[in-house]
């Protein structure tokens, strides 16, 4: 037997300011806080298929690569991404959409560093 899985749960990630964290994430994916855990400095954010675990650490120095590259999050509405960054403001990496198997992604960082991938087909159609 083998366990099935049907996505991945969630992300716990440290942040540096935790206000500032969840208002990028409300602004660019509309996610809202899930639960507020004031006794952890933390709040559970996201929507019905998403959610981010956000713990404030003031100490915190920002993304590094250690082991940890980036997370992927899948667009429904693909087509809107450049745009919505634009908006707000989020820098676009690497020169723009970059094509991956059957899909394009558009790669940003968070207030933290942490490298964000928003991609066109969930997987790249594997």
């Amino acid at each position: 037997m083998k366990l099935q899985t049907s996505g991945i749960d969630h992300l716990n990630l440290q942040v540096k300011n935790l206000n500032k964290s969840v208002d990028f994430y409300s602004k660019l994916f509309g996610f809202s806080v899930l639960k507020d855990q004031p006794e952890d400095k933390s709040k559970i954010i996201g929507n019905d298929k998403v959610k981010l675990c956000l713990y404030e650490s003031p100490d915190f120095k920002g993304y590094e690569k250690d082991g940890f590259y980036h997370f992927g999050l899948h667009i429904e509405n693909f087509v809107d991404t450049i745009q919505k960054c634009s908006e707000m403001n989020v820098q676009v990496l690497y020169g723009g959409p970059v094509q991956w198997e059957k899909s394009k992604s558009v790669y940003i960082k968070d207030p933290n560093g942490y490298e964000i991938e928003l991609t066109e087909v969930f997987g790249g159609g594997l």
